[in-house]
């Protein structure tokens, strides 16, 4: 696996804001809200490079319209060209099945709460859905395959924290290590088993806004 591993969850889109869920399909693009987080994270992450004078890690990111324009902004930092950014399936979003475009509200009002509050985590089971534990054995698979080079991973809010979970421990739900919460164009830094932050976002937190 890639040691170490810069894990950043994309930045704020029109789906966020509105207050829709995403899932994969839907094409969600930035807000400009969401663009000036993207920026703030290339800008932070090429300081970092540079102050430790450490070459800039391959870049991936899910396949996810969001997460490649959140990644081509930090590229664009970075000097690492559009097309050099790999993609993997495995490192998608949480599949929502019939949730996927629609409001939160709506939702809400016609299957009844969906998420458990105490953990900050969608409901179990996702209708038509993942589990959390369908994603840790993707994440893994992908962890598996993966060279040692550092990497940096331009990835989703659920998917980001079972990933951290897997890498530096996490509160157990439903039998998977998921990680705390945090901000939309948050960039941790994930070595030896630790975590910690490079860059803290200042996008929205929570199963909504991932």
């Amino acid at each position: 696996m890639p040691n170490p591993l810069y894990l950043a969850r994309h930045a704020e889109t029109v789906f966020n804001k509105a207050r829709r869920m995403q899932g994969n399909d839907a094409h969600t693009p930035l807000t400009r809200d969401g663009i000036a987080q993207a920026e703030a994270m290339g800008s932070a992450l090429a300081r970092y490079f540079a102050e430790k004078g450490e070459p800039v890690p391959s870049l991936w990111a899910s396949p996810a319209g969001r997460t490649l324009q959140t990644a081509s902004i930090v590229a664009e930092h970075l000097g690492v060209p559009f097309f050099d950014i790999r993609t993997d399936r495995r490192l998608r979003e949480i599949e929502v099945g019939r949730w996927t475009g629609r409001d939160y509200a709506e939702i809400i009002a016609t299957e009844g709460e969906i998420l458990d509050e105490e953990h900050r985590l969608f409901r179990m089971p996702i209708p038509d859905g993942e589990h959390y534990s369908d994603i840790a054995a993707r994440l893994a698979n992908w962890l598996q395959e993966a060279d040692t080079a550092p990497a940096l991973v331009i990835s989703h809010g659920m998917t980001a924290r079972v990933l951290r979970g897997l890498l530096a421990g996490g509160r157990a739900f439903h039998g998977v290590p998921i990680a705390a919460d945090v901000p939309q164009g948050t960039v941790m830094r994930i070595a030896d088993g630790s975590e910690e932050p490079i860059h803290l976002g200042i996008g929205a937190s929570g199963p909504k806004a991932a």
